[in-house]
C-alpha cells in the first residue's frame, strides 16, 4: 500500500504595515478670507443701523426754524421804479412782400437782424421763378397780338383798295350812263328808256359799293380793335409781371440797420417764440419781413408792472443802462404809458421811453434796465418790502415779542420794489421777514410720523 503526500498550502503573502494617514490641515488664506468677509458683513449691517437710526431721529426730532428778522430804520428812501425793456428806433421803415396777387413767395435772400445798410442796398429777395414764366408768356401774347394786328390792317388795305377801285369803276359807269341819257331827247322813247334805266342801275350799284366799304371798315376797325385790346392786355400782363419782379426785390429807402421779423406762418404752441424769418421760408403776400429803424430818434419800449402804473407820469426823467454798453449811462423821458394787459398773475403795461442822448454804438434789439425815480422821502420809517403782509383787508407785520412774533397793524405810506414806508412802530422795532406761522406749520408737518395701520 503506497502513500501519496498531500501538497503544502502556500504561505500567504506578508502583510505590510501602513502608517495611519495623518488628517488634513486647512490652509491658512481660505481662513483668512472667511474672517474678512464676515466682518464686512457686520460693517454693512452696522452702516445700515446706524443709517435707519438717524431717519428715524431726523423724523422724530423737531428742528428749531430760524426766522429771518430786520429793524425798522429811520432814513431817506429813493422810490424808483425799474423794468427791462428793449431800444427800438421810431418810425421804422417796414419792408412787406410785395402784393403780386399769386400765392405764398419763398425767400432766395435775407440780411440779418443787425446789419448796417445804406439807402438803395438789397434787403430782401423773393424767388421770382414764377413771375419770370408769366412774363414770358405776356411777351409772346404781345408779339402774337401784334402779328394779328398788322395782319388784320394789311387785309383791311387790301379790301379798301379793291372797294376803292370797284368805286372809281362804278363812277365811271354811272358818268358813262348819264352820257348816254343826255341823248334821250333825240332818241326813241324804248332807247332813252334804256339809258335811264342804265342810269339808275349805275346809281344804285355806286351806291352799294360805297354802303359796303363803310360796312368793310367798320368790321376791319372791329376786328383791329380787338387785336389792339389782346395787345393791350399782354402789354399790360407784361409790364406787371416787370414790376412784380422788380418789387419782389425789397430795397432800403434810407440808412440805418437791419431788424428781421418774426415768422408768424409756423406752427407754435403757447409760450413758444417765434422764430425770425430766414432764407428758404415761405411769405404771404403783403406780409412785413423786416424793417428799418429810424436811427435818428431811438426810444425803448419796457414793461412794468400793473403796481408801478400809478406811479409813473409823461415827461418822468428815466435812467438807462444798456446791458451791451457797459459803463454807459443814458437819460431817457417817459414819452408814452399804454394799457394794461397780461395774464391775471401777470398783469403789466406797455411803457415807450424817448432817449435824450442816444450812442453810434446802439442797435435796435439791444436789452436795457430802466430805473424812474418817481419820489424822495426824507427822514421817514423803512422797512424791507418782504416784512409787509397783506391780507383780509389788513396791512400788518409780526412784530418780535420775546421768543415769539405779534403780528401789528401798520399804515403803509409809499412803497417800492425793496422798501416800504410805512408809520405806526418805532425805530428799532424788530419784525419777522416771513410769516411765522406759515414756518410753524411747515415745521409741524415736516416732524410728523405717518400713525401705523
Amino acid at each position: 500500500m503506497s502513500t501519496t503526500a498531500s501538497p503544502t498550502p502556500a504561505a500567504p503573502p506578508p502583510v505590510t504595515e501602513r502608517p495611519f494617514a495623518s488628517a488634513p490641515r486647512r490652509r491658512p488664506g481660505r481662513v483668512r478670507r472667511g474672517v474678512i468677509l464676515t466682518l464686512a458683513i457686520l460693517a454693512v449691517l452696522a452702516v445700515v443701523a446706524w443709517s435707519g437710526l438717524r431717519i428715524y431721529s431726523t423724523l422724530t426730532a423737531s428742528k428749531e426754524v430760524v426766522i429771518p428778522t430786520a429793524k425798522v430804520q429811520r432814513g431817506d428812501v429813493n422810490l424808483a421804479v425799474t423794468a427791462r425793456g428793449e431800444i427800438n428806433g421810431t418810425n421804422p421803415e417796414v419792408l412787406t412782400a410785395p402784393l403780386t396777387g399769386g400765392s405764398d413767395m419763398h425767400i432766395t435772400s435775407l440780411r440779418t437782424t443787425g446789419d448796417q445798410i445804406n439807402e438803395g442796398d438789397i434787403v430782401a429777395e423773393f424767388d421770382t421763378t414764377e413771375q419770370e414764366y408769366k412774363l414770358r408768356e405776356a411777351e409772346s401774347d404781345l408779339a402774337e397780338a401784334d402779328q394779328h394786328i398788322a395782319q388784320v390792317t394789311a387785309q383791311r388795305e387790301g379790301d379798301l383798295e379793291e372797294d376803292r377801285y370797284a368805286i372809281i369803276h362804278a363812277q365811271a359807269d354811272l358818268t358813262t350812263a348819264e352820257l348816254e341819257a343826255r341823248k334821250n331827247p333825240l332818241l326813241a322813247a324804248i332807247a332813252a328808256r334804256q339809258n335811264t334805266l342804265a342810269v339808275s342801275a349805275a346809281r344804285d350799284h355806286l351806291t352799294q359799293l360805297e354802303r359796303s366799304q363803310d360796312s368793310k371798315r367798320a368790321n376791319s376797325d372791329a376786328g383791329i380793335a380787338v387785336q389792339q385790346a389782346n395787345h393791350n392786355k399782354a402789354q399790360s400782363q407784361a409790364a406787371t409781371a416787370r414790376q412784380n419782379i422788380e418789387a419782389m426785390t425789397l430795397r432800403a429807402h434810407h440808412a440805418g440797420y437791419v431788424s428781421v421779423r418774426q415768422n408768424t406762418q409756423v406752427a407754435s404752441f403757447f409760450g413758444q417764440v417765434l422764430p425770425l424769418f430766414q432764407i428758404g421760408d415761405a411769405v404771404r403776400p403783403g406780409m412785413p419781413v423786416a424793417e428799418i429803424p429810424d436811427l435818428k430818434n431811438w426810444e425803448l419800449g419796457a414793461k412794468v408792472g400793473e403796481l408801478d402804473r400809478g406811479h409813473l407820469a409823461l415827461g418822468q426823467k428815466v435812467d438807462v443802462t444798456i446791458i451791451a454798453l457797459p459803463g454807459q449811462t443814458f437819460i431817457g423821458h417817459v414819452k408814452d404809458l399804454g394799457a394794461t394787459s397780461g395774464l391775471p398773475w401777470d398783469r403789466h403795461f406797455e411803457a415807450k421811453i424817448s432817449l435824450d442822448n442816444p450812442s453810434l454804438e446802439m442797435r435796435p434789439g439791444m436789452s436795457a434796465n430802466i430805473v424812474v425815480t418817481t419820489d424822495e422821502m426824507h427822514n421817514v420809517l423803512w422797512l424791507p418790502a418782504q416784512s409787509l403782509f397783506e391780507s383780509d383787508g389788513r396791512t400788518f407785520v409780526y412784530v418780535r415779542s420775546g421768543k415769539s412774533f405779534t403780528a401789528k397793524d401798520v399804515q403803509l405810506d409809499r412803497r417800492n420794489e425793496t422798501r416800504v414806508v410805512i408809520t405806526g412802530l418805532d425805530e428799532g422795532q424788530e419784525v419777522a421777514l416771513a410769516n411765522p406761522t406759515e414756518l410753524e406749520k411747515k415745521k409741524t408737518a415736516a416732524g410728523a410720523l405717518p400713525l401705523p395701520k
